[in-house]
């Protein structure tokens, strides 16, 4: 199969890095997906950095508060910081159009980046296959965190918690205390377009407001223009509707959203849970690392095998797998001999088949079970 990711060396030639299905388990596996909304604060931070689980940051997000695993972003270069280009421990990933700009204050191009990855974007995709391992690049519907999103899923993540995810700009309560004065009243979830719309119609014009105390917008230190954050606004609003029409495509992937961001425009129609819960879901899943001891470990004193109510065994697959069938192949006898094919697989000459039946049946009789000593 192709690969989906790759480098890219500045004279623009290119070698493909495996990665799919990489961070994929027996369980779910799980990553914290951090957006650049304002409730993604300093007490957020801490209780993700303690959980067992990696984090994706999109564009800004997280900066100043916490140091991602992934991350990845959709606009120019220019806007994101050398020091994420340019660390190691971050894996990271952008179309390659990209590849060939310079990183900020740097001589650097961004295809010179350690771990960083380059992927083709697919703009023709429905939502009834947003995520499917069929796809030969990664969506693009203008928005960085639904490419975040169909990237976890190539990774192999299957539970993704949304934070610091509001999908939505409202106007501050100053804002909407100088609009009620002309008697325009902002409806929770209202598009802030269409509260703008009403201002006017009312005479507040949008510069009046603009220069009424505004609310954070992010959770660091940037800002956008009245009319922008609208536009914004509206971006976030359609895709939160293109995230609601793909919730069937992503069931049928095995792929869970959990928002875990309080007032988020996706918490009409996706599982919420707050930071500590899904903190705790995933320390109950992995681990916690902060209840572990070391005490012993080297010593192999304790037993450390799970309860479980009966034996575990290993079997064979019922048929045989393909490296079975390349080594029968290549050990195959003379054509002069007999042979018989036994239950279990084994090619046998016909006068030692009572031997090997034995053996077989010896076998069966003493199951080897995991973490059995020797």
């Amino acid at each position: 199969m192709q690969s989906l990711f790759y480098r890219i060396n500045t004279d623009r030639s290119e070698y493909p890095v495996a990665l799919e299905n990489t961070y994929a388990g027996g369980d779910a596996s799980a990553c914290w997906l951090m957006g650049g909304g304002p409730s993604f604060d300093e007490h957020a931070a801490s209780v993700i950095a303690e959980t067992p689980a990696p984090r994706m940051a999109i564009n800004l997000a997280g900066a100043g508060l916490l140091r991602p695993t992934f991350w990845t972003s959709y606009d120019p270069s220019v806007r994101f910081h050398k020091s994420v280009y340019l660390d190691p421990g971050v894996m990271k990933f952008v179309h390659k159009r990209r590849a060939l700009d310079l990183v900020p204050e740097s001589s650097f191009k961004v295809c010179d980046c350690p771990n960083l990855l380059f992927f083709e974007r697919e703009r023709q995709r429905q939502f009834t296959d947003f995520v499917a391992p069929h796809h030969t690049g990664i969506v693009d519907w203008s928005d960085s965190m639904v490419q975040a999103i169909d990237i976890l899923y190539r990774l192999g993540f299957r539970t993704i918690y949304l934070v610091g995810c509001e999908m939505q700009i409202s106007p501050s309560s100053v804002q909407q205390h100088r609009a009620r004065e002309v008697g325009v009243v902002h409806e929770p979830g209202e598009l802030l377009k269409d509260f703008l719309k009403r201002c006017n119609e009312k005479g507040l014009t949008t510069g009046e407001l603009e220069e009424v105390e505004r609310e954070a917008q992010y959770h660091f230190a940037e800002t956008k223009p009245l009319e922008s954050a609208a536009n914004a606004d509206a971006h976030y609003f359609r895709v939160s509707q293109y995230l609601r029409l793909c919730r069937r495509a992503m069931s049928l992937a095995g792929l869970r959203l959990i928002s875990v961001t309080p007032h988020s425009r996706l918490n009409d129609y996706f599982p919420v849970m707050s930071i500590d819960e899904a903190a705790a879901e995933i320390k109950q899943t992995t681990g916690d690392p902060a209840l572990e001891t070391t005490a012993g470990l080297y010593q192999q004193l304790t037993d450390r095998r799970g309860t479980f109510r009966s034996p575990m065994r290993d079997f064979r697959p019922p048929v045989k797998t393909v490296a079975e069938d390349h080594v029968h192949k290549k050990l195959k006898p003379p054509e002069n001999h007999e042979f018989l094919i036994e239950e279990e697989g084994f090619e046998v000459a016909a006068h030692d088949r009572n031997e090997v039946r034995d053996r077989v049946r010896e076998l069966r009789e003493h199951p080897i079970e995991i973490n059995e000593a020797g």
